[in-house]
């Protein structure tokens, strides 16, 4: 019986990777893919478990590897037994490698290449990178060894994108990238994001939601600061790239943005846009970290109203610069992380019960639970079809989630 999967580790990008190499591979070849992570060591050790049990699961199948992983930590990848081949980040789209021993003609013509899941499940959302790479050198990130310099798609190439998306159904896309803010920078012209997003919402109009992924708040343009305080269509949701609350830490990380910057443009955003809710990357346990940085952290998690938070642990990444700088103990980054998570989780929580009594507009998805704009999660009543928007009143919060009636 033939077979196709995809696996799908680590951020949005290789999410929206995965859809077109899903529908290059369109089950046709006894293939499977493990797009992989290298953020992280643990990011590094998932890779590793998933090939294991792809493998376990599909003993005949050809298993190739793909992602981040499969440049920073080539070696170490090939010499699994379980792992076929490798295929570069900087080939992964090409339909010619997911041949899998066949001839590249029989794949999927043009469509593949237009983000496309040719499941038959309905799709809710939309992932479209619109850039890939990354031209800063922050000291602890690996990133750039595995994707390269900022490379964007052009506005028109975009539109094809969203546009295949919404013929599937998809109601909201998500804007997604390495260094998202970073798009245009290697266009004609170097238009900017906020430029981008205005081009977007007037081609098409019938787009009902658009959101976008982790940005860099120091690259925030002035254009793409108006859309997201005014206009209703972009999701009054933004995921910065914090990383940190100390001023030392971040000028140690090589970051492009002070604490007091970070939390003016929050409290800003929020005076324009009173419904605005905040996520966070925060790494804990940086090199040369103390408690009196840590508590710097644990903060600015508060005064920046961070109810999305995304906690990484540090670990030292190869060939980069923090991994040379002084190492906090292990044990203690692991206590740190722990201290971090459960600061965010206080935070979300009185979020999630200041949302009680109002009415949500939902996003259904298809295992019976959606998101409001903010991204709030929901678990939806009986009645709602996945693929719509649906108002919902919150009616109380359980296991994490808002729960509620159709208004």
């Amino acid at each position: 019986m033939s077979v196709s999967e995809v696996i799908t580790l680590g951020c949005r990008l290789n999410a929206a990777e995965s859809d077109r190499i899903r529908a290059m591979l369109d089950g046709r070849s006894d293939t499977v893919v493990v797009n992989s992570c290298a953020v992280t060591e643990e990011a590094v050790r998932q890779t590793r478990r998933a090939v294991r049990r792809l493998r376990r699961r599909h003993p005949d199948a050809r298993l190739l590897v793909t992602g981040c992983a499969a440049d920073i930590e080539a070696e170490q990848l090939a010499a699994m037994p379980e792992v076929d081949a490798l295929v570069p980040n900087s080939a992964k789209l090409e339909p010619a490698s997911w041949g899998a021993g066949h001839n590249a003609a029989v794949l999927p013509p043009i469509k593949a290449h237009r983000g496309i899941s040719t499941n038959t499940t309905p799709r809710t959302r939309g992932f479209v990178a619109v850039q890939t790479g990354c031209d800063h050198a922050c000291t602890f990130c690996v990133i750039p060894q595995g994707r390269g310099a900022s490379r964007s798609l052009t506005v028109p190439q975009v539109l094809g994108e969203i546009e295949a998306h919404l013929e599937q159904g998809a109601q909201e896309i998500v804007l997604t990238g390495v260094d998202v803010t970073s798009w245009g920078h290697d266009l004609p012209g170097s238009p900017s994001l906020g430029q981008l997003v205005g081009e977007v919402l007037h081609a098409l109009p019938a787009l009902p939601r658009l959101r976008l992924s982790s940005i860099d708040g120091a690259e925030i343009d002035e254009g793409l600061e108006e859309l997201v305080v005014g206009e209703d269509r972009v999701m009054p949701h933004l995921h910065l790239s914090l990383q940190h609350g100390h001023d030392l830490i971040l000028k140690r990380m090589k970051r492009r943005h002070s604490r007091t910057q970070a939390v003016d443009l929050v409290q800003r955003l929020q005076a324009r846009r009173s419904d605005i809710a905040i996520g966070a990357d925060l790494i804990a346990g940086f090199p040369t970290e103390d408690a009196a940085m840590h508590a710097e952290n644990l903060t600015i998690v508060r005064e920046c109203a961070v109810v999305h938070g995304h906690v990484f642990p540090y670990s030292p990444r190869p060939g980069t610069p923090a991994a040379r700088m002084p190492q906090v103990d292990p044990a203690i980054v692991k206590a740190r992380a722990a201290d971090l998570r459960a600061q965010v989780a206080e935070t979300r929580t009185a979020w999630l019960q200041s949302l009680v009594g109002s009415t949500l507009s939902v996003l259904a998805e298809n295992d019976g639970t959606g998101h409001a704009p903010n991204f709030a999660p929901v678990r939806l009543p009986m009645g709602a079809k996945p693929g719509t928007i649906v108002a919902i009143r919150a009616t109380g919060i359980a296991d994490g989630q808002i729960i509620g009636e159709l208004a």
